[in-house]
């Protein structure tokens, strides 16, 4: 197959779009240029933006958004604020099937069974009302306190949006659906995207029983076109012997989504696949939406770009199964030691105390009897001390309940902790964040938000010993009611990586879901220099 090289230009206008900031170095003249750049300062982010997948077609599904920005971000003018995406037709895509709009040609506006908050003033300044898209579905009206919007239909579209001024660092919004009944059954959740290039996602499926759609979403004003690549135990010459082909060039019009069945890009299923989403040209966001007939589903997030090293933080405690899936990509075998970092320390699960993955396959491993009674983080590193050691990428299934009561959930590689993390639509019933210090201790500061319904911020210290992971509910808002968010700033000490968990109970299933907790984005190292570097923006 044709592999697409991206350029550093195309790297750094990715980049400025989220950022609002960018330089433009190549990657042989960075350390010649760190002297004549002088030293980096971080500063906060002047532009941000997302993108929500659809959230289910399901009859008997019920979604909850909750968007937040912690307080503190510089200036007075600004807003946050998102708008639904039209849908095309992954074999016709320059002819969205749902109108015009908005969605199955009504007018994007919403209908009467979405509740969002639309009075914010915070949407008033982004670019998308600037671009006339009509009312946005959700919309902050000010930096520190969440808002939340709620929807039953099941054509509920994706949305895109952005957010600027003091509304954009660390804007974060949680997607939370309840599905009750049939296929993907349970509790579906993720946090919305920022766009980009690249995506890899390990513990991807095309096996019978098993539906996972990739969805695209372009939030830019110009087409984005998409490759999606499989790799499956073969290998991905394998995979494009079994139609790869057939996921090149996929083009995702402006404003849209585009959903891909995966199993219609292999002619035989295949149980355990790692899918790459490259784009070719503009920018997507990318998220996989996992449904089993018997056991539930999620939403299966980015996992954490190809590294030596990788951690899964937060496996619940009462998990009853826990599927590890590894690729290495490059060109050479990878052999990794597998540790668990729980409550005392970190320990070898026996007979997995080490994997070899080799180079362009995806190695599997269900590590029976991992978790016993108590949370952890999965942490991957290579067997030998070195420079050279193989890049992976990683993910895990966790399985809770037994029978026909089990239910699904995904916990990818993530990256750790720079400043803060913020998680929203946190609950005060069945709210659980890990915190994971594989390396050295680390202290940190867990503040929760006043709810979407009134209260009072709270706070917390919280000190985390060496190669332990610490899981507990996090603090509630005084006096709060309705949802709330979450943020985790690293203080000191060593890399903290962390998730959190959602449950809720329905017809006697445990539904759950996990979120890794990656660097909110609040800030961006910015040289400081005379050589001034120049304000993109993504419009």
């Amino acid at each position: 197959m044709n592999r697409t090289v991206l350029s550093v230009g195309a790297v750094t206008v990715a980049l400025a779009a989220v950022t609002g900031v960018a330089a433009l170095t190549a990657p042989e003249e960075a350390a010649s240029s760190a002297e004549s750049l002088g030293t980096a300062a971080r500063k906060p982010v002047e532009r941000s933006t997302l993108v929500c997948p659809s959230p289910s077609t399901s009859d008997v599904a019920e979604t909850t958004y909750e968007a937040f920005t912690p307080k503190g971000g510089p200036g007075k003018k600004g807003g946050a604020a998102l708008y639904p995406a039209e849908r095309a037709d992954p074999q016709d895509p320059e002819d969205p099937a749902d109108g015009k709009d908005g969605k199955d040609g009504k007018d994007g506006k919403g209908d009467k069974d979405r509740k969002g908050s639309e009075e914010g003033a915070g949407g008033e300044d982004t670019a998308e009302k600037e671009k006339g898209n009509g009312k946005p579905f959700l919309a902050l009206s000010s930096p520190g306190t969440p808002v939340a919007a709620e929807t039953d239909d099941p054509e509920a579209p994706a949305l895109t949006g952005t957010a600027d001024g003091p509304f954009a660092p660390g804007w974060t919004v949680q997607q939370t659906t309840t599905v009750a009944a049939g296929a993907g059954r349970g509790l579906q959740g993720t946090s919305c995207s920022v766009p980009d290039t690249s995506f890899w996602f390990p513990g991807a499926s095309t096996a019978e029983g098993r539906q996972d759609y990739v969805h695209l979403t372009n939030p830019d004003s110009t087409p984005a076109v998409v490759d999606l690549e499989l790799y499956g135990k073969e290998g991905e010459e394998k995979a494009e012997q079994a139609g790869q082909g057939s996921g090149e060039g996929i083009t995702v019009p402006p404003h849209a989504t585009v959903p891909v069945l995966l199993s219609t890009l292999t002619p035989e299923p295949v149980t355990n696949v790692t899918l790459h989403v490259v784009a070719r040209s503009g920018r997507v966001g990318a998220q996989v939406q996992s449904s089993d007939r018997k056991l539930g589903g999620d939403w299966l997030a980015p996992a954490a770009d190809p590294g030596p090293g990788q951690v899964l933080p937060g496996i619940p405690e009462d998990a009853t199964a826990v599927r590890l899936s590894v690729l290495a990509p490059g060109g050479a075998d990878a052999d990794l030691k597998v540790q668990l970092a729980g409550k005392s320390g970190r320990i070898s699960p026996a007979g997995h105390e080490s994997l070899h993955v080799k180079a362009g396959m995806v190695t599997t491993v269900d590590l029976k009897g991992l978790i016993k009674g108590e949370a952890g983080s999965l942490v991957l590193s290579p067997a030998e001390d070195g420079e050279d050691a193989p890049d992976v990428v990683a993910a895990a299934r966790v399985l809770r309940g037994k029978g026909s009561k089990q239910e699904t959930a995904f916990v990818p590689a993530t990256v750790p902790v720079q400043k803060r993390a913020t998680a929203a639509g946190n609950t005060a019933r069945g709210t659980t964040l890990a915190l994971a210090a594989p390396e050295g201790g680390a202290k940190v500061r867990v503040t929760a938000s006043p709810g979407s319904g009134g209260g009072s911020a709270k706070s917390t210290t919280v000190t985390l010993k060496a190669h332990t992971t610490k899981a507990f509910t996090p603090p509630r808002p005084a006096d709060g009611k309705g949802g709330y968010a979450v943020t985790v700033e690293r203080l000191s000490g060593g890399p903290v990586y962390a998730s959190r968990t959602l449950e809720r109970e329905q017809s006697g299933v445990s539904g759950f879901t996990v979120q890794t907790l990656p660097d909110d984005r609040s800030t961006v190292a910015v040289p400081e220099s005379a050589q001034d570097l120049s304000v993109l923006n993504d419009d």
